[in-house]
């Protein structure tokens, strides 16, 4: 199950899992953001606004055992922050945990940061029951409730959504929350059978769904991609090409389908696109 992007949807989830939040909370946007020199990336940061110095959050969502997370975390996102200290006022750090037993071993190095104000963990196990929890905070709970007991929580939840206080878009961002959740968890649904389990009736279709949709309709483009160029090849090298060349041209990208496409015009034997492929990858 893909969680990572389930807690970044929404710069105001992650306020509310820490229980604090700048007075501009709304204005900030999720990022990915690169380092060089050495070069890295780093997946979840929340910025402030570019038109006042602020506070910048780097979240990270750990559902696995990594004994060198803090070591990685603190150094990249410290860099990040020397490199770019003219923008930030203050930097965050945020993690969450699905329990105590997923952190790495190895905290003492880290005891000043862990212990302070600066770093955020969060326990998913020990926020307390769903339904005693403010909504946004109960939908990353979910993430954790096993599969008998998930379709009845999350349908409490949009309930609850409907009933209480949220704007137009909080509200459409903690649909998106659960029915991603619920989409991940049953994999195995059709997009028509979570929306049923769920009781969705929206004008508009979760961001879940519509992304499930968008990816099909990728999958779509390249096995219609790979069957045309097979055909083109064939024709071209007047041969058939053998399942290992066939196999090879189905783990390519669209965008390199696409070159491919053209390149092909000036093939004359198969050497020439073995030649391609090996420059190409």
């Amino acid at each position: 199950m893909r969680r990572d992007p389930i807690f970044y949807q929404s710069p105001t989830l992650l306020f509310d899992l820490i229980g604090s939040s700048p007075d501009n909370a709304g204005d900030y946007r999720f990022d990915s953001v690169a380092v060089k020199e050495p070069k890295f990336e780093i997946d979840g940061v929340f910025l402030p606004p570019e038109s006042e110095p602020g506070t910048v959050y780097f979240c990270e969502v750990q559902f696995q055992k990594d004994e060198e997370l803090y070591e990685r975390l603190f150094g990249e996102s410290l860099l990040y922050v020397y490199r770019n200290s003219a923008r930030f006022s203050d930097w965050q750090a945020v993690v969450i945990y699905p329990s105590r037993s997923t952190e790495q071993s190895k905290v003492h190095p880290h005891r000043s940061l862990l212990n302070g104000e600066q770093v955020h963990r969060i326990y998913l196990d020990e926020l307390g029951d769903v339904r005693s929890l403010p909504v946004p905070v109960a939908a990353t709970v979910l993430t954790i409730i096993d599969e008998t007991e998930a379709p009845e929580i999350a349908r409490y939840l949009l309930a609850r959504t409907e009933q209480e206080q949220f704007t137009p878009r909080e509200k459409r961002d903690i649909i998106d929350i659960v029915t991603s959740i619920m989409v991940y968890k049953f994999s195995t649904l059709s997009q028509a059978e979570v929306r049923e389990m769920l009781g969705l009736n929206l004008t508009e279709e979760p961001r879940a769904i519509r992304e499930a949709k968008e990816e099909g309709r990728e999958e779509g483009r390249e096995v219609e991609a790979i069957a045309l160029i097979t055909r083109q090849l064939t024709r071209r090298l007047r041969q058939e090409l053998s399942e290992e060349m066939r196999s090879r041209l189905a783990t390519l990208p669209l965008p390199i389908l696409e070159d491919l496409s053209e390149a092909l015009l000036d093939f004359t034997t198969l050497a020439d696109l073995e030649h391609w492929l090996a420059t190409n990858r």
